[in-house]
């Protein structure tokens, strides 16, 4: 089921819809961030993003309460946007050979997706309100403050070193 095509004739059908597109993405990030744990040197990003990771992995289980308080099946739909923020790191990872400059391209990675997902949380939350579900909205809530947070968290660390290590 493509976004703009006549699968999705009501609110619900596109709140369903972009449910299944952030599980997947979700799922997604999962096996993502250990990669990117991996190639980080900084110690702090490094811990960042295994930290979030297991922030990661509550917000796949949030989102699975989520499609059974709304009655429906737990699935995942393809998302491209991931798909290609994700693909995107990894290339550009393989082509920084400056360790220090990796991690500010790792950060800018990061951020894609957690902006991606800001962006995804946000409109669920909305179209959810606008459905009468303010439990579904309050449980998705829960993740888009944590996806806040761990985007303000690597705006700090880029601003504070990362980035003037990668500068010098």
């Amino acid at each position: 089921m493509g976004l703009f095509t006549k699968d999705i004739k009501t609110m619900n059908d596109l709140f369903v819809h972009q449910l299944q597109d952030i599980y997947y993405a979700e799922q997604q990030l999962t096996k993502a961030l250990p990669k990117m744990a991996d190639k980080a040197t900084d110690p702090q990003l490094k811990q960042g993003f295994l930290t979030h990771l297991e922030e990661t992995k509550q917000h796949v289980k949030r989102l699975e309460e989520v499609f059974k308080m709304h009655g429906v099946q737990v699935k995942a739909v393809d998302c491209p946007a991931i798909d290609g923020i994700i693909e995107e790191a990894e290339e550009t990872a393989g082509e920084v050979a400056d360790k220090a400059v990796l991690d500010a391209a790792l950060i800018n990675a990061a951020q894609a997706a957690e902006h991606y997902e800001i962006v995804r949380y946000g409109s669920l939350i909305a179209w959810a309100k606008q459905l009468g579900r303010t439990d579904c909205a309050a449980v998705l809530a829960k993740t888009l403050e944590e996806e806040k947070a761990t985007d303000k968290k690597l705006t700090t660390l880029a601003e504070s070193k990362v980035n003037l290590r990668a500068a010098s």
